[in-house]
């Protein structure tokens, strides 16, 4: 055989991943804030996109018919993916939205003169269990603009101070307070950074601590009751022995507090109704940090002959079109090769991205549909049926890759009769059953944790063991070392704090 250069020809098979499929990977596990704001850039780069603002609410909640038991799912065909490929290859279906066979078509990917617009999907209603009865949307609170603690601080100082110098330490005293309320700088720093006395400053800071809220400018939580107390009149010498062993308090040492302040059982009942009366951190009532509201992506809603119409909420669907009149003018006067480039560029990028933006709505529809199917006896009965789910449950009964079932229920949110939850919140560990019936979902123990805790007396505070066997007595086999992980998650304290808490009430 001779040795020797040759050329051969070969076909052979390779992923290659697109930039457009790596950027519709990404768009698929946005949220709904992230992907206006991607739209939103998107417009402004592009000229052949615009926004759909004529387009009808209803254009995207039309309700698919459905019998009860039938089995309907969001796409009655929907094409098979080789779960064994790459997550990147299964992530959308193997399809690649960098080309259109037609650049005359809108977002949809059907004529300009169907009137439709990315996001136009039909609902899915899911005959599953019974619906209960639900109610719309609940209507967002607004809340009124509150003055902040910094102003109100800053008026007492200057109705209550006249001297320039007094005002300029007092502003500075206001700057170095915590968001408790509490004075955590030493004075000497303070005055070091003022030029001024150690004496002013201090005359200064016992003025200002006679301010409103009481208890603020404290340099410590001792301080703060106390000058709370004094504000009541109510610090006499007694309660000054009782603030300044507070620490006895959490040791629970109560016989010893009562020596020391020598006072009766009684007495020390009344001083600690006093101090519990108290506002350990006076600043927090002065924060109004109002809780965002979720905007879900996700309408569940019960049907009158039983089920659930599942429909994806127009207010966070991105509803883009390419302007076909615009593009007929375009293309008209563009002459030089760069310029019809530029224009081709556009506009393939434009229909991909509204493919993108179809196929993304399709698959967290189907995604939730499919979840909602799954968990039916938890819509019915509560947390306490929530069924243990993993991605592949989901993923194989879809037809679509683990990968992609991940991505749709990262920061997308369904709005139940239930509340609003994050599809991810369905997704739990099984515990297995102690009779070798079905396991139980992690959420679940963690609920019945939390019950079990909850109607608990007083005089039988259950220690970790005692809830073990409580739940193994029920059918649930958990280690102590769980329940305790789940205790702890749910912020409830040991048997042994609880019970120290509840002596202090006597």
């Amino acid at each position: 055989m001779a040795i020797g250069p040759r050329l051969d020809l070969r076909q052979s098979q390779s992923l290659v991943i697109t930039p457009q499929l790596q950027q519709a990977i990404k768009l698929l596990q946005m949220s709904s804030i992230e992907l206006t704001a991607y739209i939103d850039q998107e417009l402004e780069s592009n000229p052949l996109l615009e926004r759909d603002e004529t387009a009808d609410v209803e254009t995207f909640s039309e309700s698919s018919s459905a019998e009860p038991g039938s089995d309907i799912s969001p796409s009655n065909d929907p094409a098979p993916l080789d779960r064994s490929a790459p997550e990147s290859e299964a992530a959308f279906d193997g399809k690649d939205y960098g080309e259109s066979d037609d650049p005359t078509t809108d977002a949809m990917g059907a004529s300009a003169d169907d009137g439709m617009g990315a996001g136009a999907f039909s609902a899915v209603s899911i005959p599953t269990g019974s619906a209960a009865g639900g109610e719309g949307p609940n209507i967002d609170r607004i809340a009124a603009d509150a003055q902040d603690l910094r102003s109100y601080l800053v008026q007492q100082l200057n109705l209550s101070m006249t001297d320039a110098s007094d005002r300029m330490i007092g502003l500075a005293l206001i700057e170095q307070l915590d968001e408790n309320g509490y004075m955590t700088t030493p004075l000497s720093e303070v005055a070091t950074q003022l030029g001024a006395p150690l004496a002013r400053v201090e005359l200064v800071l016992a003025t200002m601590q006679k301010f409103d809220p009481p208890g603020i400018f404290a340099r410590d939580l001792k301080e703060c009751m106390k000058l709370q107390l004094i504000e009541r009149d109510r610090f006499d010498p007694v309660m000054e022995k009782f603030i300044a062993n507070l620490e006895l308090l959490g040791s629970g040492d109560l016989k010893k507090m009562r020596d020391v302040c020598g006072v009766s059982v009684e007495d020390l009942q009344d001083m600690l109704s006093e101090v519990r009366a108290l506002d350990p951190k006076p600043a927090l009532r002065f924060e109004h940090n109002t809780n965002e509201t979720v905007i879900p992506d996700i309408m569940m809603t019960p049907l009158a002959a039983g089920g659930w119409r599942i429909e994806l909420n127009p207010q966070t669907l991105p509803r883009v079109l390419i302007n076909q009149s615009y593009v007929s003018e375009v293309t008209k006067v563009v002459s030089s090769k760069e310029e019809k480039q530029f224009l081709t560029d556009r506009l393939q990028a434009a229909h991909w991205l509204v493919k993108a933006l179809q196929q993304r709505a399709e698959t967290v529809l189907k995604v939730a549909s499919e979840i909602v199917r799954q968990q039916d006896d938890f819509w019915r009965h509560g947390v306490s049926h929530l069924k243990p789910l993993i991605l592949r449950d989901v993923s194989t009964a879809i037809e679509m890759h683990e990968s992609t079932v991940s991505r749709v229920t990262t920061n997308k949110f369904m709005e139940t009769p239930r509340g609003v939850f994050e599809l991810k919140y369905f997704f739990t560990q099984g515990l297995p059953s102690a009779g070798g019936g079905d396991s139980m979902s992690s959420e679940t123990v963690r609920h019945r944790i939390k019950s079990l805790i909850e109607s608990e007396k007083d005089d039988s505070v259950l220690s970790d063991d005692q809830l073990v066997d409580l739940l193994k007595s029920e059918g649930i086999d958990v280690a102590r070392r769980t329940v305790a992980k789940y205790r702890e998650s749910l912020g409830i304290q040991s048997s042994v704090q609880r019970r120290r808490a509840r002596a202090l009430k006597f």
